[in-house]
């Protein structure tokens, strides 16, 4: 006859106690997978409508926040000026960029100048350049008045505690592609204004008129 040797209490307490645990964490899985799938189907539902390169936009947004921890350099273009280039021949060169590609000046805010006045102190050269578009401006606030917080385009000629200038702007792709897309005949005229500013830009920070 044969006798079989059921194994000891304890050693059943833990196999049951090891199954539960199994099946719990299955079921903490498959809940964990199912709220990742309404997560992924809620954000692709909110944003089936935005820009193709809003996605890209803001993975360099975040690469570049990461890198200088500091906002306002994530927001904007800046571009150095080039030894030998003074202020003053940076914004005049800016003014004949400008009005060689139609984009109307509509004024300087010195203010280092305003600096100086409260302080009674000489400040750094620090001046905003202020450039518009007027017809892509009506059709922009057309679209949305919010937009009007971002007018004028301007472009700030800044020189840095080292003496060393720089042209500073608002990078306007987050205005062109950071969500819904726009329009096209509206976003083809935003690019050509996002164009400009870039050539008066990176042209005015090499002294060409």
């Amino acid at each position: 006859m044969l006798f079989f040797k059921s194994p000891p209490h304890g050693q059943v307490e833990r196999s049951t106690i090891l199954n539960i645990l199994r099946n719990i964490l299955a079921i903490f899985g498959f809940l964990a997978l199912m709220i990742a799938v309404l997560f992924v189907a809620q954000i692709w539902n909110t944003t089936r409508d935005f820009d193709p390169d809003a996605f890209g936009l803001y993975q360099e947004f975040a690469t570049k926040l990461l890198e200088t921890r500091d906002i306002a350099d994530a927001f904007v273009w800046a571009v150095p000026v080039e030894e030998g280039i003074s202020a003053e021949d940076v914004k005049e060169s800016m003014k004949s960029l400008a009005v060689a590609r139609n984009f109307l000046f509509v004024g300087e805010s010195p203010f280092y100048k305003q600096a100086e006045a409260v302080t009674g102190e000489p400040f750094r050269h620090v001046s905003l350049m202020n450039f518009c578009d007027v017809r892509v401006g009506i059709k922009m606030i057309n679209q949305n008045e919010a937009y009007t917080a971002f007018m004028p385009c301007t472009i700030s000629v800044a020189e840095d505690k080292d003496g060393k200038l720089w042209l500073y702007s608002l990078n306007m792709d987050f205005l062109i592609h950071g969500a819904k897309e726009l329009p096209p005949d509206l976003k083809a005229d935003a690019l050509r204004v996002r164009r400009t500013m870039r050539e008066v830009m990176e042209g005015a920070a090499r002294g060409e008129f």
